[in-house]
């Protein structure tokens, strides 16, 4: 009986376990402190953040200091003035910085999304919701030559609509405040990141009637970088922090939405768990989140394809320059999972 007893309160305890998301083992390594520069702090990110509350990249020897840049143009600025180790937004971003001429070349070393984030969302519900309804309609869009704005014209250009003459854009309000004016009567149609587009449900002002990142297909949306004179200085670091990021990417493949939500729910304090969750839910239902962090040269010839199309690159720009692989082959498997 005593045996029995035990291998049942084993298999209980084992099951509670599961529950809480992936198994932690702290290393007690001297940590390195590292700047995160993140373009926006969003649920579309839930791996980046299942790596900062599992301590992953503590186990790495990485002591995070997460910032938030609000726009790819300012992650860009924090990282070329050395004010961040490592910046986390388009990789369309290193791109331009390329084209410019920086001298100290800022390159991808990790890939994290591969499916755009955002969603479009019509005043009313509209299950029957084609591209072509757009005709004619205004659209709040994103910032000009970002990736949400560029997927966003990529789509309509492949159902054969000119973003120009066929509809109006409007790019004239900042990144984060089109939820707001949309809910205040501006624009037939906004272009939303979660958790803005679930939140317009809610309160019944908007309905998602489409997503950018199913119809788009898959894009290199998001990218982790730093300029090349920190990867040859601190390969380790490089290295620990892309670790980290692969064991959260297998961690949120390996569990279910409710598992991830609860893991990541303290970085999201104001969005409660039924919302975070179903968030999450859409996010992996629709394959956002790569297996691997390897940034593939068909997935960056496909971003210069976007930027081509968008009027906002002249001519291609070496995939060697601007991406390294090394790091992601190399970063260890994850921690085996409890559940």
């Amino acid at each position: 009986m005593k045996k029995k007893s035990f291998l049942l309160s084993f298999l209980i305890l084992f099951a509670l376990l599961a529950l809480v998301g992936c198994k932690k083992h702290p290393s007690g390594e001297t940590l390195s402190k590292v700047t995160l520069n993140e373009v926006a702090h969003s649920i579309f990110y839930a791996p980046q953040y299942v790596a900062i509350q599992e301590g992953y990249f503590a186990e790495e020897g990485i002591d995070l200091n997460l910032v938030t840049g609000f726009g790819a143009d300012k992650t860009m600025t924090a990282v070329l003035s050395g004010e961040a180790d490592i910046g986390f937004m388009g990789a369309e971003a290193t791109i331009y910085a390329y084209a410019e001429g920086a001298k100290d070349s800022v390159v991808n070393f990790a890939q994290l999304t591969q499916r755009a984030g955002n969603f479009l969302v019509a005043r009313e519900e509209d299950p029957d919701f084609s591209w072509q309804d757009l005709k004619g309609k205004k659209v709040l869009g994103g910032r000009k030559g970002g990736m949400p704005e560029m997927v966003f014209e990529y789509i309509l250009k492949k159902n054969n609509l000119d973003p120009a003459t066929d509809l109006s854009i409007d790019q004239s309000i900042d990144f984060g405040s089109t939820a707001a004016a949309f809910s205040g009567g501006q624009g037939d149609y906004t272009v939303e990141f979660e958790p803005s587009a679930t939140a317009l449900e809610q309160e019944g002002s908007g309905y998602v009637v489409a997503s950018l990142g199913v119809d788009s297909g898959y894009v290199p949306y998001t990218a982790y970088c730093a300029k090349s004179s920190y990867l040859k200085e601190s390969p380790q670091i490089i290295q620990g922090f892309t670790n980290a990021l692969q064991k959260g990417m297998d961690c949120v493949h390996a569990h279910t939405p409710a598992e991830i939500a609860q893991v990541i729910k303290p970085q999201f304090d104001d969005t409660d768990m039924e919302t975070l969750t179903a968030i999450v839910k859409r996010y992996q239902e629709q394959d956002t989140w790569k297996d691997s962090l390897i940034f593939e040269k068909d997935s960056f010839l496909l971003l210069s394809d976007i930027l081509e199309s968008a009027g906002e690159l002249s001519e291609k720009v070496p995939y060697e320059q601007l991406v390294t692989t090394d790091f992601a082959k190399k970063s260890r498997k994850p921690l085996i999972l409890t559940g």
